[in-house]
């Protein structure tokens, strides 16, 4: 079987994955697609929104569909980064005992890592995380923990601000995506989660996903292999290279906000990382869509998700990251001339 044949079917399996997906939740197909993309990316994803729309069940549908190890860490005000690596107990003899904590206790087994309420979680365990993510190692007992296969799902309760810790801009760039996940505002998807009873049962709701359908330990070289087999035209990296001098200062592209000095917005834009992150995303995004070349929609679609938490602003726009952060990339996609 050659590498395309090979490709088109992981292709089938990345969509399978999402049907699968799709059992636990309605109304939010986008967000699946776009957290499809962040695994076939090998990217960490962070999800946001208001209580109750279902961000723990999507992470979770996504966790039982890939299938590997999964380990789930609820963030709280008292979790210690200790608490990440290891685990203090008493045996039935009782005897102390030191185990290996939820990041490694399944070696490079583990494949799903769901980080609930991230933001409640204090900055020294967000710490520990970005290396974890970053590099996809840790150093415990005297020895390197690998775990190449995880990805990282968090996700941020956007509505309560007591006792919570807004992550450092280094952890947030270690995600690929920051995506919002809003409530589902059609008539039919309102009645279906109010009426229909399947909706009340999150387990139930879960069972129906088929389990452990990728053969996990092969999705980075998948990866590897998708971003080899997707080209970008001259014109678009023509194009993806305006887009990030844009990110930098915005004005010189005529860019102008409301009661905005463009002058004074910028303190830092887009990084390497974030633009290598972007082409990364928006390869997947062509390949689950049966082309082997780039085309502008391919950013479009996956520029908001993976830039907007990585334009720094200066402290006194920086209050209103959310709403100006929305609009810069909303004015550069429409004013960088598309190929």
């Amino acid at each position: 079987m050659d590498s395309e044949e090979r490709l088109q079917d992981w292709r089938h399996l990345a969509l399978r994955l999402e049907g699968e997906v799709a059992k636990a939740l309605i109304g939010q197909p986008q967000t699946i697609r776009l957290i499809n993309v962040a695994l076939f990316a090998r990217g960490h994803v962070l999800l946001e929104g208001d209580v109750g729309v279902g961000k723990t069940t999507l992470l979770r549908a996504f966790a039982r569909a890939i299938g590997g190890e999964f380990e789930r860490v609820e963030g709280t005000v008292d979790l210690m980064p200790g608490d990440l690596v290891y685990h203090s107990h008493v045996d039935a003899r009782g005897r102390p005992r030191i185990d290996p904590g939820p990041l490694l206790r399944h070696g490079e087994r583990l494949v799903s890592f769901f980080f609930n309420e991230i933001n409640r979680a204090r900055p020294q365990v967000q710490s520990l995380l970005l290396r974890a993510m970053a590099e996809r190692t840790l150093s415990a007992f005297d020895r390197e923990y690998r775990f190449p296969h995880m990805t990282v799902f968090a996700d941020r309760n956007r509505v309560e601000r007591e006792e919570t810790f807004e992550l450092a801009s280094a952890a947030r760039d270690r995600f690929m995506f920051e995506l919002n996940m809003p409530t589902p505002g059609a008539r039919d998807v309102r009645r279906a989660l109010v009426f229909d009873t399947a909706f009340h049962d999150t387990d139930h709701l879960l069972e129906q996903v088929a389990p452990a359908i990728l053969p996990w330990e092969r999705l980075n070289a998948v990866a590897a292999q998708v971003q080899r087999s997707v080209h970008a035209s001259d014109a678009i990296e023509r194009y993806v290279l305006a887009l990030w001098q844009a990110s930098e200062t915005p004005q010189k592209f005529g860019i102008r906000l409301d009661g905005v000095d463009m002058e004074r917005l910028i303190l830092a834009g887009a990084s390497p990382r974030g633009m290598s992150a972007l082409l990364r995303a928006a390869r997947t995004l062509a390949w689950l869509e049966e082309r082997r070349h780039l085309e502008p929609g391919d950013l479009a679609a996956v520029l908001p998700a993976v830039l907007g938490h990585r334009i720094f602003f200066t402290p006194v726009y920086e209050l209103h990251r959310a709403e100006l952060s929305q609009a810069l990339l909303a004015q550069i996609m429409d004013k960088i001339a598309v190929p």
